[in-house]
């Protein structure tokens, strides 16, 4: 474990560091014989970019899973980020410095003793963003590293599949509490983009995603498939909750660390006005 006042990292496999931020968000450095790949930027509270530099000695390149406000702070340190064309109109919304503080706020799985300054928060400046698509390889020397896409936490939702090391880094694509209550795609289009990543369910075993320090196994993606189809019929538990001021449904009931009561992994909040695609504005995916 390597720490310091605003991170902490840890070896999940020999060249694959997670880092954690102070709100709990994490993000994956991958590391190969002649480049690292840097997947996710937490909130850019404190230097994500100089605490990397005292991982890895490797030119890195990083990229995103999606635009969101805890996972886009380290592009505005690069100043080069790839991410999927449907999240690029986000980007310098999602990493307003103010919106990224009040995140880092939140506290998390770091203890801070210490009073965080706004000045701590990476400024925003203007990033260069280049496009990712489905089945691009990010090539590290040895390690390959492949992209799919998977919308529906947002529109340009992708997560990043390891086929040698059988595992996915799958941000906020599909874990123990998948929010599909904000501004992302219908539950009807979830489910489509979920049976899509099941078509390279013979290539990995586990995903790591964006919160939550741990694994979890491939049958999470079908776990979340059948609730998609619940909803979808009405027959899921539907749980009335609240998520940053909106209203939300939770599929399954669950504690206050997201783990469902029923020993289920997968769950889904929801907004009952984004079930089909016929509800939303059409959009490319």
């Amino acid at each position: 474990m390597q720490t310091s006042k605003f991170f902490q990292a840890q070896k999940i496999y020999d060249n694959v560091t997670l880092i954690i931020g102070l709100a709990g968000e994490q993000c994956y450095l991958i590391e190969g014989s002649e480049r690292a790949l840097l997947i996710d930027g937490l909130s850019g509270v404190g230097s994500l970019k100089a605490f990397v530099r005292e991982l890895t000695d490797l030119p890195v390149v990083m990229a995103l899973t999606h635009s969101h406000v805890d996972h886009v702070g380290a592009a505005f340190e690069y100043g080069k980020v790839y991410l999927h064309p449907d999240d690029m109109d986000d980007l310098y919304v999602q990493g307003d410095p103010e919106r990224r503080f009040g995140f880092a706020t939140m506290g998390g799985l770091i203890p801070h003793p210490f009073t965080l300054r706004f000045e701590d928060t990476v400024p925003c400046v203007p990033v260069q963003t280049f496009p990712i698509y489905e089945g691009e390889i990010f090539d590290l020397g040895g390690v390959k590293i492949e992209v799919i896409p998977v919308p529906g936490h947002t529109w340009g939702t992708v997560v990043f599949l390891d086929r040698d090391r059988r595992v996915v880094y799958s941000g906020d694509a599909v874990n123990r509490n998948t929010l599909l209550c904000l501004a992302g795609t219908s539950i009807e289009q979830y489910r489509e983009s979920l049976l899509h990543l099941k078509t390279y369910a013979d290539a990995f075993d586990l995903l790591w995603g964006g919160h939550g320090p741990e694994s979890v196994p491939a049958s999470i993606v079908d776990e979340a498939i059948s609730l998609c189809d619940e909803i979808l019929a009405g027959k899921d538990e539907h749980l009335e909750a609240e998520f940053n001021g909106r209203k939300a449904v939770y599929a399954r009931a669950k504690d206050e660390m997201y783990r469902r009561l029923d020993g289920g992994i997968a769950n889904i909040a929801y907004s009952e006005e984004r079930l089909w695609k016929k509800q939303i504005p059409p959009r490319s995916i």
